[in-house]
């Protein structure tokens, strides 16, 4: 079955202008049209849009996300060079997360003491 870009624009949570804009950015290169241009998506390009927007979603920039789906084309030969992109990836996630609970127990402490410290207070 194929899927409209409406249809996967609602699925995806995601604007037509942005699968447009991956589709010409070369991250849809199995995407089938119709002799008039229009999109065609099958099941596993939106399987791949999924994970273009985790990826994405993540921090992964496009031009890194593209790399993957190029070495993803090539087969099987290119599993390794995939997984090493994707723990490093993984590893990003990993020290956002970190810098995020900080930045989160900074903020809970200073809600936690908000009526004693004030808005404007700056710790010393």
């Amino acid at each position: 079955m194929d899927y409209t870009i409406k249809q996967v624009s609602e699925r995806l949570q995601l604007p037509p202008s942005t699968l447009r804009y991956y589709d010409k950015e070369g991250l849809m290169p199995l995407l089938k049209k119709t002799d008039y241009g229009t999109r065609r998506y099958s099941e596993m390009d939106v399987c791949w849009l999924e994970l273009v927007c985790c990826l994405k979603h993540s921090g992964m920039p496009l031009e890194e996300i593209k790399r993957f789906m190029l070495l993803c084309l090539e087969g099987s030969s290119t599993c390794e060079q995939r997984k090493e992109l994707l723990e490093r990836h993984k590893a990003n996630i990993l020290r956002q997360m970190e810098m995020l609970s900080r930045s989160l127990n900074t903020i809970n402490f200073k809600l936690d003491h908000y009526d004693e410290i004030g808005i404007f207070h700056i710790d010393g």
